[in-house]
């Protein structure tokens, strides 16, 4: 934990490949000092098909699911963090976005838990 999901626009990969995306967000992430860099994990979704307020326009939306517990203060600040890396990688790109989600412990279970 966490999880960077990114859903966007198959254009995007004309201006940078999925390697350094997943890189630079990882890296966001690792700099707010919210999280250990063994827990990150980044994933990229590229559609081909998609519409945008009824266009196609280039986009770029990061889901985080993130462990409860940090402050409001904290998911702001990551949220404007990495939308501001993505606006700088991909300035012609006109939707980018970010929301982070929160797991509940009491409901979240993994291999490890078992």
């Amino acid at each position: 934990m966490p999880h960077f999901v990114m859903d966007c626009s198959d254009d995007i990969l004309k201006v940078h490949d999925e390697e350094f995306i997943i890189e630079q967000v990882f890296l966001v992430a690792s700099a707010t000092q919210l999280f250990d860099n063994n827990d990150i994990k980044v994933r990229l979704n590229p559609f081909k098909k998609f519409s945008v307020g009824n266009k196609r326009e280039g986009f770029i939306h990061v889901f985080a699911s993130i462990m409860q517990g940090r402050t409001t203060e904290q998911k702001s600040a990551l949220s404007k963090a990495v939308v501001s890396k993505l606006v700088e990688m991909f300035p012609d790109v006109p939707n980018v976005a970010m929301n982070i989600s929160d797991f509940d412990k009491a409901t979240y279970c993994n291999r490890t838990m078992l």
